[in-house]
């Protein structure tokens, strides 16, 4: 349409400026630390309590007893309190003696290789995945459990060389049969659309140290958690003929209906590992403080990995101090999340924490304090568990009935409902001496309860960054002004891709000056500070300014008694 007039006329011209404004993408928190089952030395994201369950488990049995992990325990808060994503790293002792299972021969016919049809492997790794032994009169396996898996064949059909497959439950029986996931119509052709690797997936993950990364082997991604085809053998390429006929030379590679178990897995929790307040340097749950040192690098990758909070409960700062200073250096280099740290080991002393905390100094990190007792959902048993277990549900809560730069903390957003009681019921003096050592208290209250009362980061210098609610509107912030200056880099260098850039972030900055993060703010992004001599130099310079929101956390009320007669002030 032309949008001058050349002879007499009207023109209706369209301005759109109806263009929403595109919304940051939402990151959430991340964990570090042992689980029942899963993956190991995988991040993987989880996006419920369930989903964490099917994937890293929930109680461990050791022996005659049940035992949590504060993996699990700190997940559970986290989503029952309305967290939405969770990263998951689970760590294990050394990660060379974790193996998945694979599954038992699944036999084609007779006239086939003697070799098994084809191989399926655990996704998990360790040897709760192993399902293996013989089954009583019901079909129940000798080890099989909720953890595990068994595998079935169904309905194999040589005419069109497709057969389904279904994973059960390791506990389920014969007569009543637990599926998992099910597959229907696979095939062994490797040119078919239904091929059973392209189908579920054949990728093998391993961390390399050297490289810092996860490398991926195999041809086809995943589809699901728990299993991925280790090996093809009787391969059925072409499987149909001209004329829609089977090939002879194939059809006795089809599975037979058949049902079988897995084996194989190797690597279990130490015996005797020490859980819940008697952890120690050399046993966390089963673990040593070295056994995270290849995930915490690998963490450190943040074009890759993303999240706004991370958490290591088991790990305390007194105990495993290299760790926890490469994760605070980390996280101070990344500059797109924040810390929460655990100082001491249960037992300990207001002198204590206030003594770990003054080794430190970063807006990048946050502590709490002391120990508290809950009820473990999983056991049953009440346990003492490290602060940092109950603070991702207390910031998921926050942020689901406010927003990240409200203050995590007091009665209306850091009440601990869940806790029975904390270690040491702190007198104002106490928390007095806690705030002022960058400690956050977790106070005790007449009728309140127990309270996150503080929120303070581990920054020494008095400044708006010395505030948890102040670091995390930063790291809202700066992730989604990034997430759009990503899109403008090598775009042409001019006013109007200065003006794209301006017209996003202006509006979002306004969203959050009317939801109280901001008192002000200004974004510099024109002619002033793009001269030529920093256009020349490929460089797009943006200046943004920002007055936080202060919370109150000191409130003076003075009570003026006055005689009578006298008037009261205007």
């Amino acid at each position: 349409m032309a949008e001058i007039l050349i002879s007499p006329g009207v023109l209706a011209r369209e301005n759109d400026t109806s263009f929403v404004t595109q919304g940051p993408v939402t990151v959430g928190a991340a964990i570090l630390g042992p689980t029942v089952k899963g993956p190991v030395e995988l991040p993987t994201l989880v996006t419920s309590y369930s989903d964490f369950t099917q994937t890293f488990g929930e109680v461990l049995t050791s022996g005659s007893d049940t035992y949590s992990f504060f993996t699990s325990l700190a997940a559970y808060n986290y989503f029952n309190n309305g967290g939405t994503t969770l990263l998951v790293t689970r760590i294990v002792s050394k990660s060379s003696e974790y193996t998945p299972a694979i599954s038992t021969p699944i036999s084609a016919s007779t006239l086939a290789s003697s070799q098994p049809a084809f191989v399926l492997e655990t996704i998990s790794e360790g040897v709760i995945m192993n399902s293996s032994g013989s089954e009583d009169s019901n079909g129940l396996l000798v080890s099989g459990s909720d953890n595990n898996f068994r595998w079935q064949i169904i309905s194999p059909n040589t005419s069109s060389g497709t057969f389904n497959l279904l994973l059960r439950r390791g506990s389920d029986i014969t007569n009543n049969v637990t599926p998992i996931q099910t597959w229907t119509n696979l095939s062994l052709d490797p040119k078919s659309s239904n091929f059973i690797s392209r189908v579920i997936g054949d990728y093998k993950y391993n961390y390399n140290p050297t490289t810092n990364q996860i490398e991926v082997s195999g041809s086809y991604p995943n589809t699901n958690p728990y299993v991925r085809v280790k090996s093809v053998n009787l391969l059925t390429p072409d499987y149909l003929d001209g004329a829609g006929l089977p090939k002879s030379q194939y059809t006795a590679s089809i599975p037979l209906a058949a049902s079988g178990s897995f084996t194989g897995a190797t690597g279990n929790i130490k015996a005797g590992a020490k859980f819940w307040n008697e952890i120690t340097a050399l046993d966390s749950q089963g673990l040593t403080g070295g056994s995270y040192d290849d995930m915490i690098n690998l963490m450190s990758n943040q074009d890759d990995y993303r999240f706004n909070a991370l958490f290591t409960p088991g790990l305390v700062r007194e105990l495993h101090t290299s760790q926890v200073t490469a994760i605070i250096s980390n996280t101070q280099n990344r500059g797109d999340s924040i810390y929460i740290t655990d100082l001491v080991d249960y037992g300990d002393s207001v002198t204590g924490v206030v003594s770990q905390a003054a080794a430190l100094d970063t807006s990048y990190a946050a502590t709490y304090w002391p120990w508290v007792q809950i009820n473990d959902p999983g056991t049953g048993k009440n346990v003492w568990v490290p602060a940092s277990t109950m603070i991702p549900g207390v910031f998921a809560f926050n942020d689901r009935v406010s927003e990240p730069w409200f203050a995590p903390a007091g009665i209306n957003r850091g009440g601990l409902g869940t806790v029975i009681r904390a270690e040491q019921k702190l007198p104002q003096t106490d928390r007095d001496t806690l705030y002022q050592g960058k400690v956050n208290p977790i106070a005790t209250f007449p009728g309140s309860g127990v309270v996150v009362y503080g929120q303070k980061t581990l920054q020494t210098k008095p400044s708006a960054l010395d505030r948890v609610n102040v670091r995390r509107l930063l790291i809202a912030l700066k992730s989604y002004i990034s997430q759009v200056a990503n899109t403008l880099v090598f775009e042409q260098n001019t006013a109007t891709t200065r003006n794209q850039f301006l017209a996003q972030v202006n509006p979002y900055l306004e969203s959050v000056q009317q939801r109280q993060g901001l008192y002000a703010f200004r974004v510099i992004m024109d002619d002033t500070n793009n001269t030529p001599d920093v256009i020349d130099r490929n460089q797009l310079v943006g200046q943004i300014y920002l007055q936080p929101t202060k919370t109150a956390e000191f409130i003076y009320l003075d009570f003026n008694i006055t005689p009578t007669g006298a008037t009261f002030p205007g």
